[in-house]
């Protein structure tokens, strides 16, 4: 993708201009539209079909979560979803996530994010991802989990926007299947587990874990820790 373009949907004037001025310092990334309440920013988001919209939940008519409901189904109705939506809230409680996933969000992200992840965000957005705020991450894995454990299908899992193993990461899986220890680090990754509590856990160095991860993220076609803890849960690789 040459270029991205994005619409910003927040309501606070000098959040919306550091969103912004964040934004506009990567050639790739216009902002084309922006909106400070739910209403133009359905209506923007209608007429110009970005390919990201970052969407505030507290917006002050229609919250972004309904916001994110009624554009989907515009969406479905004229058979197009292309354009994708990152959450962008201060709002980390298990009520705020889990509707917005299951409203339709792509991504969801803090506004406490430092410049660059934010970017990175919009970028893995763009690119058909899911971008989740490590903030969030022991919420939707929970979410996985329980729908792992009453047999929910990917199709079934509305919640989170993340979804099971397709033919062609079976394949490339199956190709390169993770080594012992890479199941290892991957079962403590799911826990929760960061860098350092794995070194510790396998009496490795965080290096050599650092190494470990990036094959795991590599072997299983995604691009961070909860991705792939996400997707180990849901294709049954880590019970």
């Amino acid at each position: 993708m040459s270029e991205i373009k994005v619409v910003v949907i927040e309501d606070h004037n000098l959040t919306r201009i550091g969103l912004k001025a964040a934004l506009e310092t990567r050639q790739d990334i216009k902002i084309v539209g922006e909106a400070s309440n739910g209403t133009d920013g359905l209506n923007l988001l209608k007429n110009l079909k970005p390919d990201v919209a970052t969407i505030d939940l507290g917006l002050p008519d229609i919250d972004g979560i309904e916001l994110t409901r009624r554009f989907r189904q515009y969406q479905a109705e004229i058979g197009n979803q292309d354009t994708k939506i990152l959450v962008l809230t201060m709002q980390n409680s298990d009520e705020a996530v889990l509707a917005a996933f299951g409203a339709g969000a792509d991504s969801y992200c803090m506004k406490d994010i430092e410049s660059d992840k934010l970017v990175e965000a919009v970028e893995a957005t763009a690119s058909s991802g899911s971008w989740i705020d490590p903030a969030i991450a022991d919420i939707v894995l929970r979410q996985v989990r329980q729908e792992v454990s009453e047999g929910k299908s990917a199709a079934d899992a509305k919640t989170v926007a993340i979804q099971a193993v397709d033919p062609e990461v079976e394949k490339v899986i199956e190709t390169y299947p993770l080594t012992k220890r890479e199941l290892e680090v991957l079962e403590l990754i799911v826990s929760g587990c960061d860098n350092a509590a794995i070194a510790k856990e396998l009496y490795l160095t965080i290096g050599t874990v650092k190494t470990h991860v990036r094959g795991i993220l590599s072997k299983l076609c995604v691009d961070d820790r909860t991705q792939a803890a996400v997707r180990a849960l849901r294709s049954g690789i880590v019970q």
